[in-house]
C-alpha cells in the first residue's frame, strides 16, 4: 500500500471512528481536554502502525484496545504526577524525596520483606522464558518503550506487548502466594 492509499485509510477510518471513540474514551477519563488527549495517542499509534508496518487487521477493535491502554496511562500518569506532588519539599520545590525515603525505616521486619519480595520476584523471573523475561525486564525494570525494545530485538511492538502480557500473568500467578501471606 503506498503512502496515499495509507492516508486514505487512515482519514477514513479516523473519521468514521472518531466520534464513537470519543465517547468511548469520555465515559472513562473525566475531562473532555483529556479526553481529546488521549484520542489523539490512539490515531497517533494508528499511524505510526500504519507506517511502520503492515496495516491492521481489525483496525477499530485494535484502537479500542490501545485507547484502553492509553486510559490506563492517563490514570498511571496521575498517580505520577500526584506522588511527585506529595514528595516535593516543602522547603526547596527542586528536591524531591526520592522512593528509599518514602520506605519503612529500616527494621529487621522491613528488610526481611523486603529480602523476601526481591527473592521470590528474581526467582520468578528467572522461572519465565527468556525471551518474555528480556521483555519484562527492560520495560519495567529498565523503563524502555516497547519501541525503543522492537528495536532493539528485531521484533514486532505487538509480538513484545503480547510477551510482556505473558510475563505479568505468570509473575502474578507465581507470586499470588507472596501478595496474600504479606498484605491479608
Amino acid at each position: 500500500m503506498n503512502t496515499t492509499e495509507q492516508n486514505n485509510q487512515i482519514q477514513k477510518t479516523v473519521s468514521g471512528e472518531r466520534q464513537r471513540l470519543l465517547g468511548f474514551i469520555r465515559q472513562r477519563v473525566p475531562s473532555l481536554h483529556d479526553a481529546e488527549d488521549v484520542l489523539q495517542e490512539v490515531f497517533y499509534e494508528l499511524v505510526e502502525m500504519y507506517r511502520l508496518t503492515k496495516p491492521i487487521d481489525q483496525t477499530v477493535a485494535w484502537m479500542f484496545t490501545v485507547a484502553r491502554n492509553k486510559i490506563n496511562d492517563f490514570y498511571r500518569r496521575k498517580k505520577v504526577d500526584a506522588l511527585e506532588e506529595l514528595t516535593s519539599s516543602p522547603n526547596d520545590e527542586d528536591e524531591k524525596l526520592s522512593l528509599f525515603d518514602m520506605l519503612p525505616d529500616g527494621s529487621n521486619q522491613d528488610l526481611m520483606m523486603q529480602e523476601t519480595i526481591l527473592e521470590a520476584l528474581s526467582e520468578a523471573l528467572e522461572e519465565l522464558p527468556a525471551h518474555q523475561r528480556l521483555v519484562f525486564e527492560l520495560h519495567e525494570l529498565e523503563d524502555k518503550p516497547f519501541k525503543e525494545i522492537s528495536e532493539i530485538t528485531g521484533v514486532k511492538v505487538s509480538v513484545l506487548v503480547s510477551e510482556k502480557r505473558q510475563a505479568i500473568l505468570f509473575l502474578r500467578d507465581k507470586l499470588r502466594y507472596l501478595y496474600e501471606d504479606l498484605f491479608e
